[in-house]
């Protein structure tokens, strides 16, 4: 969720506003149309002393009819079926006293007499009806005037907003859409793709920080060329000298001054080498340069550039693991492990054997008397070393990295264990 939390926060909102406006007009609908029922059956409350007056007095039904006649109101036949099948929309009862009844109370033989009313408002397939109970009959009325309650109008303002706010939402949609791409630009650059670019049309917030990252991206790349180039040029005018100078080397007769010149010169020319090859991890390395390698075929480089005897290297590697690397790069880290297994172990000798998938570097020799943290650091090494410039075990870690492993190191009874450990992602 985390990676699209801005797009799922936005699809909520959409959801709960249209949850909520629905649930508002909904609640507007069911009260809209009950005023709407209760106006009209208020407003033909008429029917009701009409037909009180029906009861009380016993009129004829032709007199009734004809008094309903004159609000528009007409009976209807087949009025038993229609007020079966009919909807009750709303109904309310009513008392009326019988004349008859009430004449006898007044000479004082009896006391008077009610009767229950009961007035129906009924729909039946679109039609509005009005039904009249009394005790002994009843009466269906029907107004063609009225008609039931439509929501047209309101169901015409919901559609509106509902769109306007899908449409809104859509539109925003699409303005973050373009976030996505910028996503996939900043991966694809942090990856290595120094060509990558950032620019962006138009001028709205997306565009304007897009754009801002492709000068950020101009100027970091102009950055790492002029680096480069300077890191370069540097090494390439001082090679030229080192070269003159173990030319001179060998023309001095001394055979010691002469080993201990050739000596400073070749230290001088393999400091050259691993500042090239940390320029080329921390500048040049991309994944795009991997490749799938056999990992004997990987030691075996490393056992040539080394330039030592096939027998101090033991192997026990399984021929089926490959390694997507860099080949002069991996080859380099396990080369630099082999040199550190014939500086300091006293027989000279390394094993080298694999271990679901790590690769274990074991040589006999005494413990670290530091942290493995302190020797990949630049420049570090033990104070009896005089053959090293303490960038070996520095380099492994960097070329590791970039490999997506890390060095760890172990010690069991006098043995030094290096390991290239994959990273579990």
């Amino acid at each position: 969720m985390g990676r699209h939390a801005v797009l799922l926060t936005v699809l909520f909102a959409l959801v709960v506003t249209l949850f909520s406006v629905s649930y508002i007009f909904l609640e507007f609908y069911k009260l809209n149309r009950e005023q709407y029922i209760n106006n009209t059956f208020l407003k033909y409350t008429v029917i009701s002393r009409i037909y009180r007056e029906h009861v009380q007095k016993r009129t004829s039904v032709t007199m009734l009819e004809a008094n309903l006649a004159l609000y528009n109101l007409y009976t209807v036949a087949d009025a038993e079926t229609i007020a079966e099948d009919a909807k009750i929309l709303k109904s309310e009862n009513f008392q009326a006293m019988d004349d008859a009844s009430h004449f006898q109370t007044l000479t004082g033989f009896v006391k008077p007499r009610f009767v229950e009313i009961r007035i129906s408002m009924l729909q039946y397939k679109g039609v509005i009806y009005f039904l009249l109970q009394g005790p002994n009959s009843g009466v269906l009325l029907l107004d063609e005037k009225i008609k039931p309650y439509r929501a047209w109008n309101m169901l015409y303002a919901y559609l509106v907003i509902i769109s306007s706010i899908t449409i809104s939402y859509i539109l925003v949609f699409m303005r973050l859409r373009p976030l996505r791409k910028l996503r996939k630009k900043i991966r694809d650059f942090g990856a290595g793709e120094m060509q990558t670019s950032f620019k962006m049309r138009g001028e709205d917030e997306i565009s304007v920080i897009s754009n801002e990252l492709e000068n950020t991206r101009q100027k970091i790349r102009n950055l790492i060329e002029s680096r480069t180039l300077f890191m370069r040029n540097i090494m390439h005018e001082l090679k030229t000298p080192i070269a003159k100078g173990r030319i001179s080397a060998e023309m001095l007769e001394s055979g010691k001054q002469k080993e201990r010149f050739n000596r400073i010169f070749l230290r001088m020319e393999s400091l050259i080498n691993e500042f090239a090859m940390v320029e080329e991890i921390s500048t040049g390395f991309s994944h795009a340069q991997s490749m799938e390698y056999r990992l004997i075929d990987l030691i075996d480089g490393a056992i040539d550039l080394a330039m030592v005897e096939e027998e101090s290297v033991s192997q026990d590697v399984d021929a089926t693991l490959r390694v997507m690397a860099d080949f002069n790069l991996f080859s380099t880290a396990i080369k630099n492990m082999i040199d550190n297994a014939m500086k300091y172990s006293p027989d000279r000798h390394i094993d080298i054997s694999t271990h679901e998938g790590e690769i274990w570097f074991e040589s006999r020799g005494e413990r670290l008397k530091h942290p493995l943290s302190y020797y990949v650091q630049p420049f570090t090494k033990d104070e009896n070393s005089r053959d090293s410039f303490g960038l070996g075990l520095y380099l492994v870690d960097a070329i590791l990295n970039a490999h997506d492993m890390v060095l760890a190191y172990e010690y069991t009874e006098g043995v030094n264990r290096f390991i290239f450990e994959p990273i579990k992602k």
